[in-house]
């Protein structure tokens, strides 16, 4: 009698097999976010599969957000590493109630992150200084994608350094889900300077290796910025 793990082997299809073999090339070559890929052909080559084949194995890819097509300019990695929680592509444009229920799910689970964060090692915690000090160059300009961008990388970074890979992955994809909705957080909540204070001085509960204080920083922003988005959204009174 086969044993129970023996019984519980499923057989990978060959489009399945040719998945695992890309995401086995981004882990070998250290590929990172942002990083370009070989073209659909030479990948072909690489793996001696046809050029179609390849590239309907890198849609798939695409389709859980582990790389991006871009037309006439390349495949990119989008999040190198194997993803257990996946972002619908096509979530369509959320109510205000939606983006509610958002900033409470951020809400149970950013400040435990952020908690867990201040464990994180010197090398880790550079790199959300490092997204603090472009932030700031970025107060003054009028670049709401790119500040926005830089603001949700530092909500990421946090995520990652707290060590837990599924629940930085949960954060991941909710801010991966919600990226227009996220603009309009940006601009409903306006106030730049104060949300990124709050962001530093999240970063320096961090740095201090505080956990209690790190968790209590970032639930006090989150609310704030449920609080000042409930104020603007709410229907004005006649």
């Amino acid at each position: 009698m086969n044993s129970v793990s023996e019984a519980f082997v499923v057989r990978p299809s060959g489009s399945d097999m040719l998945t695992e073999q890309i995401l086995d090339m981004i882990e070998r070559d250290g590929l990172a976010p942002g990083d370009r890929l070989p073209t659909v052909q030479a990948l072909a080559g690489r793996f001696a599969v046809a050029t179609p084949t390849m590239r309907e194995a890198l849609r798939r890819l695409q389709a859980v957000g582990v790389v991006e097509m871009r037309h006439g300019s390349g495949v990119y990695v989008r999040h190198a590493g194997r993803r257990v929680v996946l972002p619908n592509p096509y979530p369509g444009r959320l109510k205000i109630e939606t983006i509610f229920d958002l900033l409470d799910a951020r809400l149970l689970i950013e400040p435990h992150l952020a908690g867990l964060a201040a464990h994180a090692d010197e090398a880790a915690i550079a790199e959300l200084a490092k997204l603090i000090d472009d932030a700031g160059q970025l107060l003054e300009g009028r670049e709401d994608a790119r500040l926005s961008a830089v603001n949700l990388g530092f909500h990421r970074g946090v995520a990652r350094c707290g060590g837990n890979s599924v629940l930085a992955q949960v954060i991941d994809t909710l801010l991966d889900l919600y990226g227009p909705e996220q603009m309009e957080i940006l601009r409903l909540y306006a106030d730049r300077v104060h949300d990124h204070e709050e962001h530093a001085a999240i970063l320096e509960a961090i740095q201090a290796h505080d956990p209690a204080l790190a968790s209590e920083r970032m639930q006090r922003h989150l609310e704030g910025v449920r609080t000042v988005i409930a104020a603007r959204a709410a229907p004005p009174e006649r």
